[in-house]
């Protein structure tokens, strides 16, 4: 599935990031060079905590009646390993038992490099280019004394390693690992919410640098690289720069085709990066000169559904709840109805944390109800097809007293960083 980031990096969106401001604006901004990494204190997620998060998958799969667990190479093996590693022909994966200590499988001349950056205590395993890598799978769980029942096979697990392994244990029942990974991942640790919140600190100083700094003429990609350099001399890994300039902020990744500022452009930003890998994403928009009054009344009306679907978000209330409220609100306005245009097209927002996009969704019949430690982009748009479009995007993090900002909401068309 192509994520955001993917379509960026292939140049399949209007291009890149950043927008407007005055003449006046620009005339007050700071001296360039002036940045200072804000990621310097920012603390990984300790070898006690990957540790936590697996005697916690092993807890779910004790009372699912699960065997094992099977993780590839991504972001879920970085969850529970500390394992930084690629996807590719060969496997490399781990396995973590309803109790005991989890295996790495890996090709035996990956063994040093995986050793070096794996964190969680585990067990390695390797396998020769001439070998089965599934086969090793099966003698493993064979070592632990598990000859049949349920296995569960990560979410993202590409179809190959899925079906190797049920060639190879063909006694397993293979079944979705979707409630163990999601029912640990979806809640947040203080110190994942302290990660995010230096991403989006970085996120929006790098918007604030830029914004006096954009002028007529410039394209998407001139804006978008002033906003990766600025995020990364902040101290933040670059995941995404997109501006929709003009026309092109009404499809709400944009077009291929190219555009620059001109007096009265709309600019459309969504920008994200990493810090230890834990994701920020946050839009803006605004105008390069003075806004229309259609321009105004369509902005006013998108921060209006940003605040009530914050106001919305409470425990226990279901996640999906949070869209259907605002997608009402709009049609009020004469917008949709539903997901049609002119209105809000997409979900009203995605769960977020070490992948930009994660489980669950603020989106119509989502019925998962909203708990502490669950993270959320709050993201409302209203396009406009042939003219312009306008979203407003910040992240915001579940506690029992309700929702907290990760940034705050921008404040007016006029002055979008205040």
């Amino acid at each position: 599935m192509l994520t955001k980031r993917d379509l960026l990096k292939r140049g399949g969106a209007a291009g890149l990031i950043l927008a407007a401001g005055s003449g006046a604006a620009r005339a007050q901004a700071p001296e360039a060079g002036a940045l200072q990494s804000m990621a310097d204190g920012a603390e990984p997620i300790s070898k006690a905590e990957h540790e936590a998060r697996i005697a916690k998958a092993q807890t779910l799969m004790q009372a699912q009646g699960i065997r094992a667990l099977i993780i590839e190479a991504g972001s879920a093996l970085v969850y529970f390993t500390g394992l930084q590693w690629w996807r590719s022909e060969r496997f490399t994966g781990v396995i973590i038992p309803q109790e005991g200590m989890p295996v790495v499988i890996t090709p035996y001349f990956e063994e040093p490099s995986v050793r070096e950056t794996v964190k969680a205590d585990v067990d390695v395993r390797t396998w020769h280019e001439n070998e089965n890598p599934f086969a090793l799978v099966a003698a493993t769980l064979g070592d632990w004394g598990y000859e049949d029942g349920k296995l569960a096979i990560e979410e993202t697990v590409r179809h190959f390693v899925s079906n190797g392994v049920a060639e190879a244990a063909p006694a397993f029942s293979l079944v979705s690992g979707m409630s163990v990974t999601r029912g640990v991942r979806m809640y947040k640790s203080p110190a994942e919410i302290a990660l995010m919140q230096t991403a989006n600190d970085i996120t929006l100083a790098a918007y604030k640098h830029i914004y006096p700094r954009v002028e007529l003429g410039m394209s998407q990609g001139d804006i978008s690289a002033m906003m990766s350099d600025a995020t990364r001399e902040l101290g933040g890994a670059v995941e995404f720069s997109m501006v929709l300039l003009n026309e092109a902020s009404a499809y709400p990744h944009g077009t291929r085709s190219p555009q620059t500022v001109r007096e009265g452009s709309v600019i459309l930003m969504d920008c994200g990066c990493g810090v230890h890998d834990y994701e920020s994403d946050i839009s803006r928009t605004w105008v390069f000169g003075e806004p229309t009054a259609k321009q105004r009344e369509v902005w006013n009306t998108v921060k209006e559904g940003q605040e009530l679907a914050l106001e919305t978000a409470q425990p226990g209330v279901r996640a999906g709840f949070v869209d259907e409220t605002v997608r009402a609100f709009y049609e009020q306005k004469g917008y949709g109805p539903r997901y049609r245009t002119p209105g809000l097209s997409h979900r009203l927002g995605h769960g977020i944390g070490l992948d930009g996009h994660e489980p669950v969704n603020f989106v119509e019949g989502e019925d998962t109800p909203l708990a502490p430690g669950m993270c959320f982009s709050n993201e409302p748009g209203i396009y406009i097809f042939g003219e312009f479009g306008v979203r407003l995007e910040d992240c915001l993090y579940m506690t029992q007293d309700g929702p907290k900002l990760f940034s705050p909401f921008s404040k007016s068309i006029d002055a979008p960083f205040g």
